[in-house]
């Protein structure tokens, strides 16, 4: 499994500090591109009940990305419900979905194999993902926003609320 690094540290101990994850499409995904903006972090899974929530983060992604709103799917296979090969799941995502957002290699998102997003996530909140399809809101100044469970649906008001309510502040 590839890890992402760190590619600045945080200004304060408590925001979130900014990663690059690697791109299942190549290259790298770099979460300061939304600095001062609100940006959505989801382990995801192929193989899993929730699957069809990809559908919906698509929406989700396609309704504010142009507010400058980002996003991270991060394939994980710790639940062991995703596909053996990136070129598995990528196929998948684009076959069954017609995804275009921002998606990492798969990693891990828990314990100590945990990418350093995840890491830094449970030392400031708590919060490790309990299934697949966690959401982890950060907003614009950096900080944890708020966390869902696999129950909440991507479009659900209490999460468009919160990423509205940041894009509000950062405009």
């Amino acid at each position: 499994m590839a890890f992402g690094l760190l590619t600045a540290s945080a200004v304060a101990s408590s925001e979130i500090e900014y990663y690059t994850f690697l791109s299942i499409y190549g290259g790298t995904i770099d979460t300061k591109q939304w600095q001062g903006k609100p940006y959505l972090v989801v382990n995801t899974a192929s193989q899993c009940a929730f699957t069809k929530q990809y559908a919906s983060l698509q929406k989700l992604y396609d309704k504010y990305r142009d507010a400058g709103f980002g996003m991270v799917a991060v394939p994980s296979d710790d639940f062991n419900q995703e596909f053996d090969s990136d070129a598995e799941v990528k196929s998948f995502c684009e076959l069954n979905y017609d995804i275009d957002m921002p998606m990492s290699e798969t990693l891990s998102v828990r314990g100590q194999d945990a990418h350093p997003f995840f890491k830094a996530v449970k030392a400031e909140s708590g919060f490790a993902p309990k299934w697949n399809f966690n959401k982890i809101l950060i907003g614009g100044d950096g900080q944890v926003i708020d966390t869902w469970g696999s129950l909440t649906r991507p479009l659900a008001a209490k999460l468009t609320k919160a990423i509205e309510d940041e894009l509000s502040k950062s405009q």
